[in-house]
């Protein structure tokens, strides 16, 4: 390789358990290309994944037994896709596509092939084309949306159940509203905070409704109207006022799939967060079952859930939105745009070209 240095992205400060995170928190270094040893890969990086979990993996205790925090000076790490460019083991080849969980915000990494577990080669020509797909609707983002649904949901076919699903807009939020209509579900209604993504839910991506929460008054009434038999099942990417809101309209026996809160990631508050009494008083009085969900506790079905989307994705039945952008440098200003909703469909940050 001709250049021996390169951009890395690195955490510079922490923005506080209780403020949000800015564009001044990271910082763009150079940096020596690490040498690839013995067992390991070197490989240039072409995606980043930038997603509202890794708010508390800036705080010096991320608050969760799963995640590590990232270091002052480090590079910050979480999901990317990159091409081998050269490799010391025979389980990998140079142009070989790989995905891992931990990928650093830098142009180039090196792997043990040993040393990390979630460290994949895509085997797919198709993924391989279009590999951003492996950090969102076909990677953990979709397969949580898919396995969410299919293990906390309690979707019977026929039954024409009503689903609503809050940051509807964003990664898992679109994605579990198509799934939830091909898996049988009557009603999709979808909450998120444009008219623009509104109109995106429901002309794109096959949303029955799609309510604006900054300018409707009243969710619960809207709901109300928009859904007389009540919710049977609440996919719930937000928290705070919103699910509340959507709770007080949730049946007898219905169900939570709790799959995120990014209403409270830059508050001091446990996870998942407290709910106010009477909120509490209805999920106890009509049985509403409310269980935090990690897709990373059901590793078991992750490759089949993997087939499955990629399928539909191949013929048309689940559509994906990406917001890309472009540049390892801007990595900082997407998270931070990502975390004011600025995105629509998977936040993803482009750093190179694949070779093919």
């Amino acid at each position: 390789m001709a250049a021996e240095t390169q951009n890395v992205v690195v955490l510079h400060s922490r923005p506080g358990v209780d403020k949000p995170p800015s564009e001044s928190n990271f910082a763009l270094e150079r940096r020596k290309i690490p040498e690839c040893k013995e067992g390991e890969i070197l490989v240039k990086t072409l995606y980043l994944s930038v997603d509202p979990y890794m708010r508390c993996r800036m705080n010096e205790d991320s608050g969760s037994n799963y995640l590590t925090p990232w270091s002052i000076g480090e590079a910050p790490i979480g999901g990317g896709v990159g091409q081998v460019i050269h490799s010391r083991s025979e389980k990998f080849h140079e142009g070989d596509i790989v995905q891992s969980g931990g990928w650093p915000w830098q142009e180039f990494s090196v792997f043990p092939v040993s040393g990390d577990p979630t460290l994949q080669k895509e085997e797919s020509p198709f993924l391989c084309a279009k590999s951003s797909l492996l950090l969102g609707i076909v990677g953990l983002t979709g397969l949580t949306s898919y396995i969410g649904l299919k293990e906390k949901a309690h979707i019977e076919t026929g039954a024409n159940q009503v689903v609503v699903i809050s940051g509807a807009a964003g990664a898992c939020g679109m994605a579990a509203g198509q799934i939830a209509k091909l898996e049988g579900c009557g009603v999709v209604v979808g909450i998120c905070g444009t008219d623009e993504k509104c109109c995106f839910l429901t002309e794109e991506m096959g949303f029955d409704v799609a309510i604006n929460y900054k300018t409707t008054e009243n969710i619960s009434e809207h709901l109300k109207m928009k859904c007389p038999a009540g919710i049977d099942v609440y996919f719930d990417n937000v928290g705070g006022e919103i699910s509340d809101e959507v709770i007080r309209c949730m049946n007898k026996d219905s169900h939570i799939v709790l799959c995120g809160q990014i209403s409270v990631y830059n508050k001091d508050v446990p996870y998942p967060p407290p709910l106010p009494q009477d909120i509490q008083d209805i999920l106890q009085t009509r049985k509403i079952t409310r269980d935090r969900f990690l897709v990373l506790n059901y590793m078991e079905k992750l490759p089949d859930g993997k087939k499955q989307l990629e399928s539909w994705v191949r013929e048309g039945k689940l559509k994906n939105r990406e917001t890309i952008v472009e540049g390892l440098e801007n990595t900082g200003k997407a998270f931070v745009e990502m975390m004011r909703g600025g995105n629509i469909g998977k936040q993803i940050v482009k750093v190179a070209e694949i070779v093919l």
